[in-house]
């Protein structure tokens, strides 16, 4: 088969494309640039840098290549970002997979993988979060996501695109042998904000809240392993072959604190990484954990790198032969 994977020069993305390759899969990366690393593409994966938003980029792309499957990565991700500037991301995000499905029906693309978002649930009423829990998106970031849902609906409908949503929280960890990880600009994620401290490059980590209705007073939450994504994500291009579409929630089913997550990259790391309290951010709640039986049952996926420490060691392995992550300068800030 032959893949496109928008966003490919990613943090997930690259990896999936690293697994696609290793499966013997053909694949041409789309991406911008913008926040992706073409260091990151898979050597044997071609790449295409262009923008989702400039229609003639896309025609040409389809024009000169073939697929059959598309995963599609490239969109903003931040939560608190999409509060504060909307329409950036209910511009980009959603025109982007616009077009994306415009040239996919026009060419007759019948298989589409969907990066979707565990925020579609917001304040769930049951944890494990299941697929069949009201879907109410608790950011402008959410919504754009779930606006991606219901164009896929739709394209099933009218065009027979065959599409797998996948919905999940904090992708985490770095391929076990160090050589793609994450370098995001800024860094907002918990864990490898803890190991720039241990790399020196941050004096402390804010704890945000410690008064929650958890053991240890700090929010819970359900860190995946980016290889244990690539492979669902994978699988569930494969199972479109059976003509269903389907969505799937991914996490490990079980939830770490922030406590918990500081304590392990002590160990990990053999650093102390102090801790600031800092006050509770708006719209933390305090457990979000997925529910995969699903995908576990109909597919047969399994985390094979569910331990929080083994998270830990590949994304500090990262960390540690990459300190500022693809950039080659030395000097650069780590801040962002």
């Amino acid at each position: 088969m032959k893949v496109l994977v928008t966003g490919g020069a990613g943090y997930i993305g690259s990896h999936v494309v690293q697994m696609l390759i290793e499966r013997g899969y053909e694949v041409v990366v789309f991406d911008n640039l913008s926040a992706g690393h073409a260091e990151a593409v898979h050597p044997q994966a071609t790449l295409v840098v262009g923008d989702l938003l400039h229609k003639p980029d896309l025609i040409a792309l389809f024009e000169q290549h073939r697929f059959d499957g598309i995963l599609h990565f490239a969109s903003h991700i931040m939560v608190g970002e999409s509060m504060q500037k909307p329409f950036k991301y209910l511009y980009d995000n959603v025109v982007g997979v616009m077009h994306v499905l415009e040239q996919a029906t026009a060419h007759g693309v019948k298989r589409f993988i969907l990066s979707s978002t565990a925020n579609l649930y917001d304040a769930p009423q049951v944890i494990p979060i299941r697929e069949d829990e009201p879907l109410i998106p608790g950011s402008v970031y959410g919504e754009t996501k779930f606006m991606a849902e219901r164009m896929l609906l739709w394209m099933d409908r009218l065009y027979g695109l065959k599409s797998a949503c996948l919905r999940y929280f904090n992708a985490s960890g770095a391929h076990p042998d160090g050589h793609i990880g994450e370098d995001h600009h800024p860094e907002t994620h918990l864990i490898p904000l803890v190991l720039q401290v241990a790399l020196g490059q941050r004096e402390a980590i804010t704890v945000y809240g410690d008064d929650y209705d958890t053991p240890d007073g700090t929010c819970i939450r359900d860190y995946i392993h980016v290889l244990d994504l690539a492979d669902a994500h994978i699988l569930a291009l494969e199972a479109l072959a059976d003509g269903q579409s389907r969505v799937y929630n991914l996490g490990n089913g079980k939830g770490y604190s922030v406590l918990e997550v500081i304590e392990t990259a002590r160990q990990v790391t053999g650093h102390p990484i102090p801790t600031v309290r800092g006050a509770r951010r708006a719209g933390d709640l305090p457990v979000l954990v997925a529910d995969s039986t699903k995908i576990q049952r109909e597919l047969g996926w399994q985390p094979e790198f569910g331990s929080l420490r083994v998270i830990i060691e590949t994304a500090w392995r990262w960390h540690q032969t990459h300190p500022h992550g693809y950039r080659r300068d030395e000097r650069a800030n780590p801040e962002g």
